[in-house]
């Protein structure tokens, strides 16, 4: 286990990630009083002064909603260094400055996060040092399997947080608490009574300047490879003993471990799409094609949607369905089970509202249960409704949730190391067929709901 940490280290401190996510999660941790005593150093290849840092992390910090005695003094005292976290020389300079045991937070893309790693074989680490890794946890399997490897040489793998923000606590906990603490509807998750689940990420913001990363990655390996597939292997997994780091990650390893592209046809399962020139809120967006910095040649998709099986006992034969995408018409952020029709209906009893679903709303977290009843008028004739409740948020953002975790040594919310290669290993057939234009790129107005046939 990690000793107490005295420096957090924020590779990329320059970037949009630390600006936008990493430094108001840990504003809000700060001022939750669970962030201890903490000295912050920002490290990017950028020349910036350190009273420019410190305006910077300051602002980030008020736009989490921090404005505590802790966060005002940890962003005071931070520190800025231009660095080449490839360079070794550069990396010592970097340890050299730090106090107390250091975290190491890679808020790089992954290309730069192995040639790094492989730098730091070449310095000597302090005890205890932790590392946390933004996904994605390398470009393809070949490389994530190398990596873990290249990790475990450099601390031991309890002082390795692979961080996905998407296990932030309090989504993970509302999931966990509705299937586990709920007889209702634990006796009835599985394949004789549901007939499909759908986890949709779409979102009306488009590029917004991110093409440096996007491009290379697009919607399946930016949303589906690591997210959504998370998120299914919580909704699928079996039940785990306890809460504990080993038996949940566990749980979610051993779900992702049986989950395959649907009837083994990749060319068949999924599908794909970009975004060409539109009006989302009255707002002009180009195609995508002519965003600055794209290059149209990579064929990158904005949207896509594929087809899974979990194929064990529990789920033989239920179709899990991820769909992921960009300059949409609307932000639709759920999970939805739709439940296998009743046998038999007795004769009288008319109307066809649709099978009941229960509907997980990720962002802001609630539940909706769809059920068919008795309808005003003809007490014959079924109608719809709708019981809705929203969950309570929890203290801390997913980031602020997160940096929690790699502060106190807690890898409860960050992923083990078979639980990463076996994302990668899920969507690698989907990339071949892609790679061989096996599946088409398609086209769909910014501002619309995807492709129309879709």
């Amino acid at each position: 286990m990690a000793d107490r940490i005295g420096t957090l280290v924020i590779f990329g401190a320059g970037g949009d990630l630390a600006k936008r996510l990493l430094l108001p999660g840990l504003g809000q941790l700060l001022d939750s009083g669970r962030g201890g005593e903490l000295h912050l150093l920002g490290v990017g290849q950028d020349p910036m002064t350190a009273e420019s840092w410190r305006i910077r992390v300051a602002a980030s910090f008020a736009a989490g909603g921090a404005s505590g005695e802790r966060s005002e003094a940890v962003a005071a005292a931070s520190d800025y260094l231009q660095a080449d976290v490839t360079d070794p020389l550069d990396l010592q300079r970097v340890l050299d400055a730090c106090t107390g045991t250091p975290a190491l937070y890679f808020a790089l893309p992954p290309r730069v996060t192995i040639a790094a790693c492989a730098a730091m074989q070449k310095v000597r680490l302090p005890a205890g040092t932790v590392l946390g890794l933004e996904k994605p946890f390398g470009t393809d399997l070949r490389s994530a399997k190398a990596l873990n490897r290249q990790l475990v040489t450099l601390v031991p793998e309890e002082n390795i947080h692979r961080v996905d923000h998407f296990l932030g606590k309090s989504t993970v906990l509302n999931l966990l608490g509705l299937r586990f603490a709920n007889r209702l509807f634990e006796q009835v998750w599985n394949s004789d009574n549901v007939e499909s689940v759908e986890v949709t990420f779409d979102e009306q913001l488009a590029l917004e300047g991110r093409a440096g990363y996007y491009d290379k990655a697009g919607a399946l390996i930016d949303m589906v490879q690591s997210h959504l597939l998370l998120v299914m292997a919580l909704v699928a997994m079996e039940p785990p003993s306890s809460l504990d780091a080993d038996d949940l990650r566990g749980a979610i390893a051993q779900s992702l471990r049986a989950t395959r592209v649907w009837g083994g046809d990749a060319t068949a399962a999924s599908r794909r799409a970009r975004y060409t020139a539109g009006t989302i809120d009255g707002r002009a967006v180009p195609s995508y094609a002519k965003e600055d910095g794209v290059d149209p040649a990579l064929q990158t998709e904005t949207l896509t949607e594929v087809t899974f099986a979990v194929e064990n006992w529990r789920w033989a034969g239920v179709p899990f369905t991820l769909r992921s995408g960009k300059a949409l018409a609307d932000h639709r952020r759920e999970i939805v089970v739709t439940f296998k029709e009743v046998p038999h209906r007795p004769t009288g009893l008319t109307g066809q509202p649709g099978p009941s679903r229960l509907r997980i709303v990720l962002d802001p977290d609630g539940i909706e249960l769809d059920l068919n009843i008795n309808g005003e008028g003809n007490p014959f004739t079924l109608d719809r409704v709708t019981l809705g409740v929203d969950f309570a948020a929890g203290e801390l953002g997913p980031y602020g949730e997160v940096l929690h975790g790699i502060l106190s040594a807690d890898p409860t919310l960050s992923l083990r190391a078979d639980a990463v290669e076996e994302c990668w290993r899920i969507v690698s057939p989907i990339l071949a067929a892609w790679k061989k234009d096996a599946v088409p790129l398609e086209g769909y107005r910014a501002g619309s709901a995807g492709p129309a046939h879709w």
